[in-house]
């Protein structure tokens, strides 16, 4: 009964009231941190920035960067700037890790920085993108901002339309363009690009530790493997899938695209995006995908 009162309250909560309980919720949350978990370590930088695009296990990686053991660490709180006056595109505050910013590579070299720091962009195959997003909207992502008319939209249409509707959602959105801004960005030390199936691939430990090593953040060898046990996303969909709750995790895998695109989506796809895969070092169509499979959290 409780789990139901907190999704109805979930998906009916005006947004920004939403936005400012995660906000309050953030505070709280890190006010606790601060007063109960000692800093062992610090990174050397003062800001972390997680730059990406939707549909790349941004909520996973945002849990990995909240855990109380990278603050014990690194001293750096999580912040989300969503929640804050300013977004995305205002400064982030000394001595915390800005999560899930989602901007071209141009505007986020533009945003003012408080000190130091490190960044790193996710990226993943953009045709796995469409098809984590053709299945979030239409089934699972909170219903915020445009979403409802999305979903509304993509539970009147077929399959196909589907993918074609999210296809040209994603153009619209310059998601396509942001991650083409990154990939051609000329290299610098203060920025990396890390594969989504790399972090969540068969040596994911060992990815996660370059991840946090290129943040200035080093953890003990036991401390890492307990943080990535804590959110598995086997572990991660398991909690989500309690009564009255929609799982936000779906299981997929690598090239999972090729189950759903057919000639003319394909066709879209490349109107809309272009050889974006193959900038981003993924096998072109005709190619046999060689990289190897992992979960697909749905994570906006």
């Amino acid at each position: 009964m409780i789990n139901r009162a907190v999704e109805f309250a979930k998906h009916n909560t005006p947004n920004s009231m939403r936005v400012a309980a995660r906000r309050a919720q953030m505070e709280t949350r890190n006010t606790r941190m601060r007063l109960t978990v000692p800093v062992v370590s610090r990174s050397e930088f003062d800001n972390i920035f997680h730059c990406t695009v939707r549909k790349t296990g941004s909520q996973w990686i945002k849990a990995l960067f909240s855990d109380p053991t990278v603050y014990r660490h690194s001293g750096l709180l999580p912040y989300d700037p969503r929640f804050y006056a300013g977004g995305a595109t205002a400064p982030v505050p000394r001595g915390r890790v800005g999560l899930a910013i989602f901007l071209s590579h141009r505007r986020f070299e533009a945003v003012p920085k408080a000190g130091t720091y490190r960044a790193f962009f996710v990226i993943r195959d953009p045709r796995d993108v469409v098809v984590s997003s053709y299945f979030s909207l239409r089934n699972s992502h909170a219903p915020m901002g445009d979403i409802p008319q999305a979903r509304k939209a993509l539970q009147e249409k077929s399959k196909k339309e589907g993918m074609l509707y999210v296809i040209d959602r994603l153009r619209d959105k310059k998601q396509f363009g942001q991650m083409r801004s990154w990939a051609v960005a000329p290299p610098a030390e203060t920025f990396r690009l890390f594969r989504y199936e790399d972090l969540t691939g068969d040596r994911q430990a060992e990815e996660v530790d370059r991840l946090l090593r290129h943040c200035g953040i080093t953890l003990p060898p036991s401390d890492l493997t307990a943080l990535l046990a804590r959110y598995s996303f086997t572990k991660m969909k398991k909690d989500k899938e309690t009564p009255g709750r929609i799982s936000h995790y779906r299981k997929g895998a690598a090239g999972d695209w090729r189950n759903h695109f057919d000639d003319d989506i394909y066709a879209a796809y490349t109107a809309a995006a272009g050889d974006l895969a193959e900038v981003l070092g993924y096998p072109a169509r005709d190619a046999v995908a060689a990289r190897p499979d992992g979960p697909d959290p749905a994570a906006r």
